[in-house]
């Protein structure tokens, strides 16, 4: 507390901010509690005395005061209620009204605990691709096997024999390596991920409070109810303080981070799903090379080698096809997701004079001295960083747009796989079986079906790609002089021509 205010007469609310909190010494999480609940704040100290103002003064109140500080005395001044609850949002960096999940200390323990959830994901992602990289490891072995066993039935066992067995270590050692490096993606898929973080409530707009709660396992994230009057407090932006106006900016850098993590958590489920379905792709394949070899040789012995791949191909085909609903559920929601971010306010319009009501003649605006324009300030520095959050998230809803993209181009290979088998099966066996003819059929169609989402979904894509200034060669990054105003900054080009620094 500053010397100049040791009096509850002495005190102008109307004062910056920042000038009224409880002194250092006292600020143990108990001990806020205590003051909240209570309604007193203790303002200096002399010696083991804590001289404290409180809206209600009894005996009681001064036993709990005592016992919450840890001093061996207390003097409690008569104060008023307002200036008490003042000085205790302040201390606890929350705007009136608010509760302590809203201060900025709770606010950014939210966003790391979201910034951990990232990084998990990422690192899910990580070993999805590396999971993929096996398969098609895999696949590349059993093409050298399926070439092994036509050369034996072929040619048997004649001077071709070193070729075929250098090509049988090859297809050994593809298949065994690539099943190597995809158990951890498919013991990473079963295992799950984490409960998704709640979607933003509409209800509560750009006032809503997100907080966390530590678990031993995973985190677990909940919207508080919604603030009387946070609407109109916010929407009287010309008419904040500065203090005022970085908190609200801490609120709207942690909706940004929710927003960054649910679309993560969208493209690691689209992730899981072009996993799947290249395992499909790979079943589809090695079943095809069964169901040939069947038909095409004389049964012997070897049918036991046709049945094998029949068997391990149907059942990889029917374990990569199961996340084909996932693969759709997860490119709706993400649509889903870029709309709702669409329809949020962006915190670059909070600045603005239509953001503000209009100003009342009589009572001229506060005029805030740490208030200057560009981000000279804490709080210009505050709506950058708030802004280049939100340039991030557009970033990153063009990244699951994109990834959506790969999980149509997915499906399509999928699809493919699938009509490219049935119709070879069908043209070179013919029609003279109606069992086969019936199976190659229906492969054909689910092959369709599955080409047909795969085209929506990357056309989706495609026109979000268009529809951006990013993904073009000719766009421009700020380089960023936060000692200089924003508009003397320089600006990188990547385009075709042009000076690297304006």
């Amino acid at each position: 507390m500053t010397d100049r205010i040791f009096t509850p007469e002495t005190f102008d609310p109307a004062g910056p901010d920042e000038d009224f909190a409880v002194p250092k010494a006292f600020r143990g999480r108990g001990a806020l509690a205590a003051m909240r609940e209570g309604l007193w704040v203790p303002v200096a100290s002399d010696g083991d005395t804590a001289v404290i103002w409180a809206a209600r003064v009894n005996d009681a109140l001064e036993a709990t005061a005592k016992a919450a500080l840890g001093v061996a005395d207390a003097r409690l001044v008569a104060a008023d209620p307002a200036i008490v609850r003042h000085i205790l949002n302040n201390t606890l960096d929350v705007c009136p009204g608010f509760p302590p999940e809203a201060s900025r200390t709770d606010l950014a323990k939210v966003r790391t605990y979201l910034a951990a959830r990232r990084s998990f994901l990422a690192g899910f992602r990580t070993t999805l691709a590396r999971g993929r990289t096996g398969l098609a490891m895999f696949r590349t072995g059993i093409a050298f096997l399926t070439v092994v066993l036509v050369l034996l039935r072929v040619l048997g066992l004649g001077y071709t024999l070193p070729l075929e067995a250098i090509i049988l270590c090859a297809g050994i050692f593809f298949i065994v390596d690539g099943v190597i490096w995809y158990l951890p993606a498919r013991r990473a898929s079963h295992r799950g991920m984490p409960d998704p973080v709640p979607l933003p409530d509409p209800e509560l707009g750009n006032t809503g409070i997100l907080a966390v709660s530590a678990d031993p396992l995973w985190p677990c994230f909940r919207w508080l109810p919604a603030v009387p009057g946070a609407r109109a407090l916010r929407a009287a932006w010309g008419l904040l303080s500065p203090t005022a106006r970085r908190r609200f900016l801490a609120m709207d850098r942690t909706s940004l981070a929710l927003e960054r993590t649910t679309l993560a958590e969208l493209r690691s489920v689209m992730a899981c799903s072009r996993t799947g379905l290249a395992l499909g792709r790979t079943g589809i394949g090695v079943s095809g090379v069964g169901i040939a070899m069947i038909r095409q040789f004389h049964h012997g012995p070897w049918d036991v080698a046709s049945f094998g791949l029949i068997g391990v191909g149907t059942i990889m085909a029917l374990e990569g096809l199961a996340w084909y609903l996932p693969a759709r559920r997860a490119g709706r929601m993400c649509q889903d997701a870029v709309c709702r971010a669409a329809a949020c306010p962006s915190p670059r319009t909070m600045a603005s004079p239509e953001a503000a009501p209009p100003p009342n003649p009589e009572t001229p605006p506060p005029s805030w001295p740490e208030a200057a324009p560009g981000v000279l300030g804490s709080t210009g520095l505050a709506l950058t960083r708030t802004t280049l959050a939100e340039e991030r998230n557009v970033l990153a809803r063009l990244r699951t747009q994109m990834a959506r993209g790969r999980t149509g181009l997915s499906l399509i290979r999928t699809g493919n796989n699938a009509v490219a088998v049935g119709l070879g099966l069908l043209a070179w066996f013919g029609t003279g079986s109606t069992g086969w003819t019936i199976f190659n059929l229906v492969l054909i169609a689910g092959g369709v079906m599955l080409l047909t989402d795969g085209l929506r979904a990357t056309l989706a894509a495609r026109r979000a790609r268009k529809a951006t200034n990013v993904c073009t060669a000719d766009f421009e990054l700020a380089v960023p002089d936060y000692t200089m105003p924003e508009e003397t900054w320089g600006r990188a080009s990547a385009g075709l021509g042009g000076d690297n620094v304006a």
